[in-house]
């Protein structure tokens, strides 16, 4: 369902509350960015700065979210690497993928990747990332017809690949490479940290209640 329509005459209806007409000026526009360029950072913990440290703390952090981490050295090396992980755990190699991979040689790794969103009979999702934080361990996605938000959300299983130059320190940095970037937001922004879970029966946490059960993470470090 695209909501998009329903979106806009939200903020349309905001706008006129507010006293102004039809879609933002060049004006607020102008005064937007110059009031994100000016307005201080909030204080921040040591953070890591070179691709080495990010792509380190990055794997630390989503590992301690139970994501499994993997590294190999270009784009086409992932499709293997997702072959073997899901050799290893006996998963399904009929997968869907974020159309955006099409690229990718998937067949040569014996991967049978429909290119599509997700259907609720598909157990294994492979996407690429926007971004990836490394202060938290999260895969960041944006939303898009080549993108769909659902690839990392309604399969059991979530393949992500995270190119190692996208891995940055932490979501602040990950919302400027946002408006640097794509200038507006698109229609769902979504942090990924690690597979789905609830701790809602006598606190004890159950991995997959409302997403993914697992999330593998493929880091790219020639990408």
């Amino acid at each position: 369902m695209d909501t998009s329509a329903a979106r806009r005459n939200i903020l349309a209806r905001i706008r006129n509350a507010q006293g102004r007409r039809g879609a933002p000026t060049d004006a607020e526009r102008a005064a937007a960015e110059e009031y994100l360029a000016r307005h201080p950072a909030g204080p921040r913990p040591p953070l890591p700065a070179t691709r080495d440290e990010l792509i380190a703390r990055f794997r630390l952090e989503a590992e301690r979210l139970s994501t499994s981490v993997a590294e190999v050295e270009t784009l086409a090396d992932a499709p293997a690497e997702a072959a073997r992980y899901l050799h290893a755990l006996d998963l399904s190699r009929d997968v869907v993928a974020w159309p955006a991979l099409g690229g990718l040689p998937w067949a040569q790794a014996g991967i049978a990747a429909s290119l599509r969103k997700p259907v609720d009979a598909d157990l294994v999702g492979i996407t690429g990332c926007f971004c990836a934080a490394a202060e938290t361990g999260s895969i960041v996605l944006l939303s898009g017809p080549e993108t769909p938000a659902s690839g990392a959300l309604l399969p059991q299983t979530h393949i992500a690949i995270v190119p190692a130059s996208r891995i940055v320190a932490a979501h602040e940095d990950a919302f400027a490479l946002m408006r640097q970037e794509r200038g507006e937001l698109p229609r769902a922004v979504n942090f990924v940290s690690g597979p789905s879970r609830t701790g809602d029966i006598e606190q004890t946490i159950v991995l997959g209640a409302h997403g993914p059960y697992r999330v593998h993470a493929i880091i790219v470090r020639g990408a």
